[in-house]
């Protein structure tokens, strides 16, 4: 009895001592701030494999040392960590005002407070509820800072939706016999998030603006990514079956018919088999790659290969992989664990050899996201002892980060598309792409995609009408990738002939703006200023939360309430470009305009200044508005990027009533020698003389830097000016 008595008070002191630890946990966390504006705690036994390790990103401290430091934005008192039952449980407080944005690629929201959410790699089923192709466990505040949870598992995410009994501030009590006010979801003051492991390392990223978070976490990841020229001109993918001939017939229609084309995309019939994946070329359809790729080459169109990592027992490397293979397959192809050197090696070896050894310029790597009834299942297992959790929740970062190693050897940029990714992957030259086809959740994912890291492209496939073609092809053309994918459809520019005109237009006016595109990327590269972004993190935009009107039954829903306006239609494209869209059936839309004056991008007319507008732009524009004082440096609508030591004439559009400065950026196009500080920031001025006309500059090039630009001309939109 003395004994058992002794043990149980051994039992409830150690028991005490380990909640007064995780009491003392949850009070004073231990931040340290790891670089300027970022802050870090470890919260108990943080895992070793994470989102940053299997990304291999490494923080861009110089660039993060411009910009300076600032105050740690949240009460850390009110911050709550602790470690309970192989779980850990993170809570942060949260205004009554604040409104939150993030948690990974969301295809219809813009505003995420009050969401519940498991963060999880997946295909985009059709409902914002965590799961999708870039799960990222990043939030950013209205109120100017950013959280990042730095785990490569499954997250649970409660944004502000409960409310504790302990609260410092509960939400009111209502009766809803006799209040009105009465709400189904009362107020919480707290983001709070459940990560299914013994620990996890947190991050806090300061402001002062919520843009300025966001550039803090994508610098910490390394810096945007930094596509080829070439990357940001036009590409079509071919249907899945096309052969050598096929694909150099399309290429010459294209040339012929006056339609930019950088690349062509090759989908699965350029393989011996697919699903699973031999990763080896279709002698039938294309009998001698090499040559094929070479002579593609010489017409400035480069090839990228379409391919889903799942090794055929067909393929002449599966042996050697595999004591490296997970468990389970994927349409009965082997999941190698690529985490392990020695199969990365065989994996990625093949590649080189067949494939980028040959001048292959990129790929498309699709089906590492989900479904679940395709991916292997949370119980399978992998060699390496990763957990199947975590291999969904990096396999996309990890075939990005391989891949592109295989073109840095050669010091060659790539530029390709993936189906997942995940935090850590902002350096990555991938764009992610998926099935889902709602054109107005595409706009909506180009927005979200900027506050995840991550690059999005509301690609074309097919369209039921001209409209909807064209109105398709306008968005891609303002986004991160200009491409249609016609694997299945077969579909040409010029499938709808009726539109084949405006089409051709707006596509040379992509290449026209490959400069201003170019500069803007660069920008993301080394200042982590997202090219495409939501309006709510422009200066000036007026971010104001209200309630719709409540419109619904309430013998339908008995808790129905009120939601939230948000702006989800229209978005920042570089420094200067509001784009609004229009969808198929629309004639006219509004327009909602930041603070200051705003211009019509094509006839430099002033269109309002901080207000809400309704244009009605026809069919053949995409409506396009410029800040005051933009600047938009333009080239001529060459049908393929420039190459690396052409020069090409500029046209500098500059709109508005304000003199102003824009840094132009240039380097070689295609190689990593811009990280060896081979690049140049050239700056543009205009200001207006005595005589009231507006005269504009460039500054010299630098000796020993790289120059592309030839003659520069100036276009003054909103007024006349001498040149």
């Amino acid at each position: 009895m003395k004994m058992a008595m002794h043990s149980l008070a051994k039992w409830i002191l150690v028991t005490g001592c380990l909640v007064a630890s995780l009491t003392l946990l949850a009070q004073t966390p231990n931040w340290s701030e790891t670089a300027p504006g970022v802050w870090k705690v470890s919260v108990g036994k943080p895992e070793m494999y994470n989102l940053l390790t299997a990304a291999e990103s490494q923080p861009n401290m110089d660039a993060l040392a411009k910009l300076g430091k600032t105050d740690f934005p949240l009460s850390r008192t009110d911050i709550s960590l602790r470690v309970e039952g192989g779980k850990t449980y993170l809570r942060f407080p949260l205004d009554r005002e604040e409104q939150l944005f993030g948690f990974g690629l969301n295809f219809q929201t813009v505003h995420q407070r009050g969401k519940i959410l498991q963060l999880h790699v997946d295909h985009y089923g059709g409902k914002d509820d965590g799961r999708t192709h870039a799960p990222v466990p990043f939030y950013v505040s209205s109120k100017g800072y950013g959280v990042f949870v730095n785990s490569a598992r499954y997250i649970n995410v409660y944004a502000g939706t409960a409310a504790r009994q302990d609260s410092k501030s509960p939400p009111k009590l209502r009766d809803r016999n006799t209040d009105k006010n009465w709400e189904a979801h009362p107020y919480s003051d707290a983001v709070e998030m459940l990560v299914p492991a013994e620990g996890v390392d947190v991050y806090v990223f300061g402001g002062p603006t919520s843009l300025d978070a966001v550039r803090r976490f994508n610098l910490f990841n390394g810096g945007g990514c930094l596509p080829p020229r070439w990357g940001l001109g036009f590409t079509q993918r071919v249907n899945r079956l096309y052969s050598a001939d096929d694909v150099q017939k399309e290429a010459q229609e294209f040339e012929d018919k006056k339609y930019p084309l950088d690349f062509i995309g090759l989908e699965p019939g350029w393989q011996s088999k697919s699903y699973p994946c031999t990763f080896e070329w279709d002698k039938t359809r294309f009998p001698q790659p090499e040559t094929f790729v070479k002579t593609m080459l010489s017409k400035g169109i480069r090839i990228n290969l379409w391919t889903n990592p799942y090794v055929s027992p067909e393929a002449s490397i599966y042996p050697q992989l595999a004591p490296y293979m997970g468990s389970h397959t994927v349409w009965v192809g082997a999941v190698t664990d690529l985490t392990m050197p020695k199969a990365r090696d065989i994996f990625w070896g093949k590649f080189a050899r067949e494939h980028v050894d040959i001048g292959i310029s990129g790929y498309k790597i699709d089906e590492v996201d989900g479904s679940d009834y395709y991916l292997w299942p949370d119980v399978a297992t992998f060699p390496s002892g990763i957990s199947a959790e975590q291999m969904r929740q990096t396999y996309g970062l990890l075939v990005q980060k391989q891949s592109t190693d295989l073109y840095r050897k050669r010091n060659q940029r790539t530029y390709g598309l993936v189906r997942a990714s995940n935090a850590g992957g902002s350096s990555l030259p991938y764009v992610i792409y998926n099935d889902y086809y709602r054109h107005e959740d595409f706009i909506t994912a180009l927005i979200n995609s900027g506050f995840a890291g991550v690059l999005w492209t509301p690609e074309v496939r097919a369209s039921k009408t001209s409209e909807e073609w064209l109105r398709r092809f306008q968005t891609v053309c303002f986004s991160p990738m200009a491409m249609i994918n016609a694997w299945a459809s077969s579909t040409k520019p010029w499938s709808f002939p009726d539109v084949a005109e405006p089409i051709r237009e707006v596509a040379q006016l992509r290449m026209q703006m490959m400069p201003y595109w170019y500069t803007e990327f660069a920008k993301y590269h080394f200042d982590g200023t997202p090219p495409f972004r939501a309006m709510n993190l422009e200066e000036g935009f007026q971010t104001d939360v209200k309630k719709q009107i409540l419109t619904a039954s309430l013998e339908e829903n008995p808790y129905a309430e009120a939601v939230n306006k948000e702006i989800k239609d229209q978005y920042m494209a570089g420094e200067y470009l509001l784009v609004a869209p229009l969808f198929t059936g629309q004639k006219s839309r509004k327009v909602v305009l930041p603070k200051g004056k705003w211009f019509d991008f094509y006839t430099g007319q002033l269109v309002g200044n901080g207000e809400v507008i309704t244009v009605t732009p026809g069919l053949d524009k995409i409506p396009v508005f410029v800040k005051d004082g933009g600047l938009i440096p333009m080239m001529p609508p060459l049908l393929h990027a420039p190459k690396a030591d052409q020069k090409v004439d500029l046209e500098i559009r500059h709109y508005g009533e304000k003199a102003t400065q824009y840094k132009l950026y240039d380097d070689d196009g295609e190689t990593f020698n811009y990280e060896k500080g081979q690049y140049s920031w050239r700056t543009i001025s205009v200001e207006r003389q005595k005589n009231g006309q507006w005269k504009g500059s460039i500054s010299s090039p630098e000796k020993g830097k790289p120059n592309t630009v030839g003659t520069v001309t100036w276009r003054f939109m909103t007024s006349k000016s001498t040149k």
